[in-house]
């Protein structure tokens, strides 16, 4: 670390998550200080270990997409971040008597299982990966410095597990987040090798994690609830959650399970009809189909509405609800699908032609989507906030289920599904798993679901729709075309793309504003000024 230069320690990436960073910490009551001294913590350390992997041959046990820097600073900080200033704003709220205590301690608890998630991967990742080309004096100095750092974590982890009750139940509850991240980025660069960066395995392990552990620790409130819910009181879970949210939630998190269970289905149904005769292959094929369809349809008509259903404990059917839901305002709702597939069917009939017969680079072909994204979820955003969540959680739906087709060749549309998604595919796309689509649409839905419930600041859920659909676009437009002076020496970041994209950014935002005060758009969503 010490023959570290000043310039390797500090690029533009990296100085723009600690300006980000400083920006929160700056935000911080003082109610909140042992959660900036964790944050602070943990950037430290995620850094520390980001400069000593990419100086080092640490990072070759594991196959991470080739030509993409670690990015294990920002995938460690980013979610503990989000949780932190997403707890600022919450107890702004909380002094005004706008969320009771429980929506407070449950975000508390959130940050401390991301927090410890990020934190125990780091860990394992500075302890368990060596690199013999360091000197012995340099490999002491880095254990001292990770075990200082694990020895600071864990007494922070304690100092908030003895604030209120159940202490024990919420180390175990942080430790197993823990212990579940590490095991799942293992899976995940194994299972999906040169698909991702270390950092980008560390924030979807952490994401999912989180997820599936809140979905768990709600059900577990229902099971036991009955009987002895005071025994888990620390989660915080009493509070209502809206039906969209749960229907999302339980949605993804079963296709997700299923995408497991069907992998051992369809290699036991191999194992069983084997046979090397051409016309017994298609008919293996076609039985692989069926179990996948069958499996399929009870998954989401039976075992997934019924989970749903117990978690919160919907009045009918959650399918039915759903429908009801679209036909509250059926003429407004309808013509809002009826647009989406008009603009996605031009789209992609006008790029998918392009993309197999232009010679322009896939990367820019593929800012015309982010450009198509701007013109389906912003009138959305706008008009019908609520059913844009629904539907980017019906969208990722059939995502998940399109790529496990194309992954598992299913009968007869895996292949396909394989050509035509191939045609918007780049280098950071692999044959084994395709990301690209879902980048876009879950950067443009993430801030709107984040920003549900109680929100002060208006433009928050626009931020993945601007941010991607204008700033990234032209970035990547006036970088290509333009730009002359780069960020650094390997990277292709162009200083006047990274402008081109903020001052983009601020004058849609400059346009924006004034249009959603002038049409009441702040009297209508979650926050303060409705």
């Amino acid at each position: 670390m010490a023959a570290v230069s000043f310039s390797q320690l500090l690029n533009g990436e990296r100085a723009v998550v600690t300006l980000f960073i400083v920006i929160v910490l700056f935000s911080l009551p003082l109610s909140l200080f042992l959660y900036g001294v964790a944050l602070s913590l943990l950037a430290i350390f995620a850094l520390f270990v980001e400069v000593r992997v990419e100086t080092s041959t640490s990072l070759s046990q594991f196959k991470t997409r080739a030509g993409a820097s670690s990015g294990i600073l920002l995938g460690a900080v980013t979610l503990p971040t989000f949780m932190l200033s997403k707890l600022i704003q919450q107890s702004r709220a909380f002094s005004l008597h706008h969320v009771h205590l429980g929506e407070l301690n449950y975000m508390a608890l959130q940050y401390w299982a991301a927090f410890g998630s990020c934190f125990t991967v780091l860990m394992v990742l500075c302890l368990f990966t060596s690199d013999n080309t360091r000197s012995h004096s340099c490999r002491a100095w880095n254990a001292k410095f990770g075990l200082v750092c694990f020895l600071i974590g864990a007494e922070l982890l304690f100092l908030y597990s003895t604030t209120g009750v159940h202490a024990i139940w919420k180390l175990l509850w942080v430790f197993f987040h823990g212990f579940a991240a590490v095991k799942l980025v293992q899976h995940l660069l194994n299972a999906f090798p040169s698909c991702v960066s270390f950092g980008e395995a560390l924030l979807i392990t952490v994401g999912l994690v989180l997820c599936f552990g809140d979905m768990l620790a709600y059900t577990i409130v229902k099971l036991y609830g009955y009987m002895s819910s005071s025994e888990l009181v620390f989660m915080q879970y009493g509070f209502r959650r809206s039906e969209i949210g749960i229907i999302i939630q339980g949605l993804l998190l079963g296709l997700l399970l299923y995408a497991v269970v069907l992998k051992y289905l369809l290699r036991g149904w191999d194992g069983f009809s084997s046979s090397t005769y051409s016309g017994a292959r298609i008919c293996i094929e076609k039985g692989k189909s069926v179990i996948f369809f069958a499996s399929l349809g009870f998954l989401i008509f039976v075992i997934i509405p019924s989970w749903i259903h117990f978690v919160q404990d919907f009045d009918m059917h959650p399918l039915l609800w759903v429908v009801r839901f679209v036909f509250m305002e059926p003429v407004k709702r309808l013509s809002l699908c009826l647009y989406w597939v008009c603009v996605i069917y031009l789209s992609v009939l006008r790029f998918y032609n392009i993309s197999k017969n232009s010679k322009t680079e896939r990367i820019l072909l593929r800012k015309y989507y982010h450009l198509m994204a701007v013109l389906m979820f912003l009138p959305a955003v706008i008009l019908q906030p609520k059913f844009l969540d629904l539907a980017f959680g019906a969208a990722l739906a059939v995502f998940l289920t399109l790529e496990i087709i194309r992954v598992w060749r299913i009968w007869p549309l895996g292949q396909l599904v394989h050509e035509f998604m191939n045609a918007f595919t780049d280098h950071r796309d692999s044959d084994l798993l395709i990301v690209s689509h879902f980048s876009l649409l879950l950067g443009c839905a993430l801030p709107i679901w984040m920003s549900s419930g109680y929100n002060d600041r208006p433009l928050a859920p626009f931020a993945g729709i601007l941010s991607l659909g204008i700033g990234d676009t032209m970035a990547s437009m006036v970088g290509h075309k333009y730009g002359v002076l780069r960020w650094s020496k390997t990277g292709k970041k162009t200083i006047e793309g990274t402008a081109a994209g903020i001052a983009s950014v601020l004058a849609a935002c400059s346009v924006l504003f004034p249009h959603l005060a002038s049409t009441g758009y702040f009297l209508t969503v979650g926050s303060p000024f409705s």
